[in-house]
């Protein structure tokens, strides 16, 4: 496995479990990186936005958030650079702005409610594995490491399943988030394309002209 192709990937790995584990060992770092609304306003503390981003809860949802972003992460990266889309800096680009605006409307949402606290780097890589689906609909995505099906079909779920806890809000997952971040990495990845590289288009309906509904 050659690590030097995607090398911002690795970086924002290495970052994102660097300060994790600060914040697990000390808590003046976790509530000061953590996202908190009313805090943000009254404070104007706008690095929330950006350091709530690499810290998580425990070891599982770090583990989990960047399992993801390194399968997807990787193959984005590559897409970007290989494809002449902006290379890193679109990349980066993508990330942080996911990170970013996936948190904005949780923010608007909360802005007054001076108990809400969220963490973790979900919105952005959301948005890295809805960036990775435009240039591989079919490929195979498994749910909970068993059943694998097409990435078309987990995109539409996966948004359907957002919208429907964001609504019930019966845990203490930012589901808006996730919603967001997703739907930001989709209009992100297609107006890149269409900016830099419309041809590509041409690619991608290829592609979904001959679906493999199991997944490739």
């Amino acid at each position: 496995m050659e690590f030097t192709q995607y090398p911002i990937t690795i970086l924002i790995i290495a970052l994102n479990v660097i300060l994790s584990v600060w914040a697990f060992n000390n808590s003046n770092v976790m509530n000061k990186a953590i996202m908190w609304p009313y805090g943000v306003v009254r404070n104007k503390q706008y690095y929330r936005f950006i350091s709530s981003g690499f810290i998580h809860a425990d070891f599982m949802h770090l583990f989990f958030n960047m399992f993801t972003f390194f399968f997807f992460g990787s193959a984005v990266e590559q897409y970007f650079v290989g494809y002449q889309l902006g290379g890193e800096y679109s990349y980066l680009a993508l990330y942080f702005l996911g990170l970013i605006l996936s948190d904005y409307p949780t923010f608007l949402k909360q802005k007054n409610n001076s108990a809400y606290l969220c963490l973790g780097a979900s919105g952005a890589v959301s948005a890295v594995v809805f960036a990775a689906i435009i240039f591989d609909p079919w490929s195979k995505i498994y749910l909970y490491g068993a059943l694998g099906i097409p990435a078309a079909l987990y995109a539409v779920l996966y948004i359907v399943y957002c919208v429907y806890m964001g609504k019930k809000s019966s845990d203490h997952i930012n589901h808006d988030a996730h919603l967001w971040g997703s739907l930001f990495g989709l209009v992100f990845t297609i107006t890149l394309i269409a900016v830099i590289d419309p041809h590509l288009f041409e690619l991608i309906i290829e592609q979904l002209k001959h679906p493999h509904f199991l997944g490739k």
